[in-house]
């Protein structure tokens, strides 16, 4: 298992300098008049300044070999430019939002992996019972149905009909009391911060806010892992060595816990992967329809403004955690499944 994780770890530094130097060179396909945007914290600058001289003084017409030493020092340093729709250096706007995304996953997780994966082990033992065929239509329903409707609806009902889950993230009483002295902001995190300040009101109101997005992303993704679950434990029940545990008498309990879930977990873990970098990337779809101040709004403003720095922030941020979280699958395999040590 060491060995294993020691390789994975010794080739992560060769795959960030591979991305640094792919994402520099998006940055070098634009011209440095375009790139100096990324440096001004003033539009005005770049309307009324002589912009050979800002050229020269960021250095965006020296060598491209110099220009990635000073890049690739900034991104050492968290610096990586000015991003004019956050009104704020790209990764600190980053930093601030990431909170609001983590405490988005974290919630939205535990029942798309935890009931996704439960559901799927029992359609595939009870296969083309009734409770199966039910399970199955109710997963395609939910994986059709696109995101962004079935998140109009969820606010269209519990908070336009009952009032009960507002858009947001906090009303604004609690956004006025999380933004005060009295406050201490310990993670980010309303629901665990209002623990650890003792506020359980403000604990309640933001799990309020939470429950429609959390329903809405929980839906989607819940029917696509049941759907992967489901399809993995059917194939494993039917794996010679299961026959062989039923034939030698082991009680059913003991087949499906020990020898057919743990085997069916590897295509899940897969998939899990991307599912996680969805959530932690900041869903636009649903952040946009729940008004939820996360990343996904960050890269929705980023995008539709044309704002050099955050796009490229946004794709520094996605790439690093694509390859952080491939190595922890990579590492899950092994948990898994020891044979994969050996490989």
């Amino acid at each position: 298992m060491t060995s294993y994780i020691i390789r994975r770890l010794l080739i992560l530094p060769i795959i960030l300098f591979g991305v640094t130097l792919l994402i520099f060179s998006m940055l070098m396909m634009l011209g440095p008049y375009q790139r100096l945007s990324t440096y001004i914290t003033d539009p005005a600058q770049l309307k009324g300044g002589d912009l050979d001289l800002l050229v020269k003084k960021y250095g965006l017409d020296d060598p491209w070999y110099e220009q990635y030493g000073r890049w690739l020092n900034g991104l050492l340093h968290g610096d990586l430019g000015w991003s004019e729709a956050a009104g704020a250096p790209i990764v600190k706007a980053i930093i601030d939002r990431f909170p609001a995304t983590l405490e988005l996953a974290l919630f939205a997780v535990i029942p798309v992996v935890m009931g996704g994966i439960w559901l799927g082990v029992y359609s595939a033992v009870h296969h083309n019972d009734p409770m199966d065929h039910g399970i199955r239509v109710l997963a395609i329903i939910g994986w059709s149905f696109p995101t962004f409707v079935f998140g109009l609806l969820v606010l269209m009902i519990f908070y336009g009909v009952f009032g009960w889950f507002p858009p947001g993230r906090l009303d604004n009483w609690a956004m006025e009391l999380v933004q005060s002295k009295e406050f201490i902001r310990y993670t980010g995190l309303n629901v665990l911060d209002g623990l650890l300040n003792g506020n359980l009101a403000l604990v309640w109101n933001a799990i309020r806010h939470l429950i429609a997005p959390v329903i809405t992303l929980a839906v989607v993704w819940w029917a696509f892992i049941l759907r992967i679950s489901r399809s993995s434990m059917l194939e494993t029940l039917r794996k010679d060595y299961i026959r062989t545990a039923r034939a030698k008498g082991v009680k059913e309990d003991v087949v499906i816990n020990k020898h057919a879930r743990r085997n069916a977990l590897i295509p899940i873990v897969t998939v899990a992967g991307p599912m996680i970098l969805g959530l932690l990337g900041g869903i636009v779809t649903v952040e946009a329809v729940f008004g939820y101040q996360g990343l996904g709004l960050l890269f929705y403003d980023t995008a539709t403004q044309l704002d050099y720095a955050g796009i490229l922030g946004v794709a520094i941020y996605f790439s690093f955690l694509l390859v952080f979280i491939n190595l922890a699958v990579d590492v899950s395999y092994a948990i898994i499944d020891p044979r994969i040590r050996l490989e």
